[in-house]
């Protein structure tokens, strides 16, 4: 059983950015070259994309509506039992690797502060400044709220608004709530792998996805929604996390391909679950594929031994 690894940088990120997807594979196909486990393989190649400050994820993570509040979420899992994640983390350059020490304790997720003090007690909290890209893509993005002259206030609220009648009623900045929610980001990277032994495993990590109330979880770090492994193969998505969220969307491919659905066949099922205009991306690898869909072209690649 050939080794392999599918990495993706989210479904903001065009195929032109995809160099550092395969930068991301190839560290993690070494791993796998060097006979470790398709977790190890994972975890090296988002943090790899984790660092490389293009993506919506560690160090190039998106700052929050307040222009400084940065809180990033990550998971890991595998075939063989291992599953642990963090949601709304923050001084943290790496999420995935404290995912990944979550798997030797008890639980499977930590949130926040408590979050925080577990990266502290394992030595990975590393406090950092957003990127100068992130930076810049705040500086437009608000000014582009600022000129926006129609915010829809008191608009006629209907069964398609598709979530942004709560985030009107919530709404709590001097801009655009209508700008803000058209430009909402979808950055999540991720990365699946089989082994030589025929594991799976899969990682996830994201800076977040504004506009988003402080505090907002989506589908990273949620089990069966952002990923999901087992013995049947691994799955990540990205795109817009609360309707990945209500489709359980990683956990419902992944039946699919228990039921006998191909795998290209089931990634792409599952993008048209979701409705027209949403953005959405999946990756996943089986015993015998690996493939890449999305509703657009993102960055992406996939390797083997």
């Amino acid at each position: 059983m050939a080794a392999t690894i599918v990495t993706h940088g989210g479904t903001d990120m065009p195929p032109e950015e995809k160099d550092g997807c395969e930068t991301a594979a190839r560290l993690g196909l070494q791993k796998l070259g060097d006979r470790q486990d398709a977790l190890e393989a994972v975890v090296t190649a988002v943090a790899s994309l984790e660092a490389d400050g293009r993506y919506d994820a560690g160090v190039g993570s998106l700052m929050g509506m307040d222009g400084k509040t940065l809180e990033l979420d990550a998971a890991v899992m595998d075939s063989r039992g291992r599953l642990g994640a963090v949601a709304a983390l923050q001084n943290v350059r790496h999420p995935v690797k404290v995912a990944q020490r979550i798997t030797d304790t008890p639980h499977v997720l930590l949130v926040g502060q408590g979050a925080e003090e577990f990266a502290r007690r394992i030595g990975l909290h590393s406090p950092f400044e957003p990127s100068v890209k992130a930076q810049r893509k705040f500086r437009e993005y608000i000014a582009e709220m600022k000129k926006a002259h129609d915010d829809d206030e008191g608009a006629e609220d209907t069964e398609e608004d598709d979530g942004k009648t709560l985030v009107r009623k919530f709404w709590n900045f001097p801009t655009s709530w209508q700008a803000a929610v058209d430009r909402a980001g979808h950055g999540t990277v991720g990365a699946v792998a089989r082994d030589e032994a025929g594991h799976f495993a899969v990682a996830v990590s994201t800076g977040g996805s504004p506009p988003a109330l402080y505090g907002r979880v989506a589908d990273t770090p949620l089990i069966g929604c952002g990923f999901y492994a087992g013995q049947h193969g691994a799955i990540a998505c990205t795109g817009i996390g609360e309707h990945i969220v209500r489709n359980m969307l990683a956990r419902t491919v992944y039946e699919w391909i228990i039921s006998g659905t191909p795998l290209q066949a089931a990634l792409e099922r599952a993008i048209a679950l979701l409705p027209q205009g949403i953005d959405i991306g999946l990756i996943g690898v089986t015993a015998t594929e690996a493939h890449v869909a999305a509703r657009k072209p993102m960055a992406s690649a996939i390797l083997a031994l």
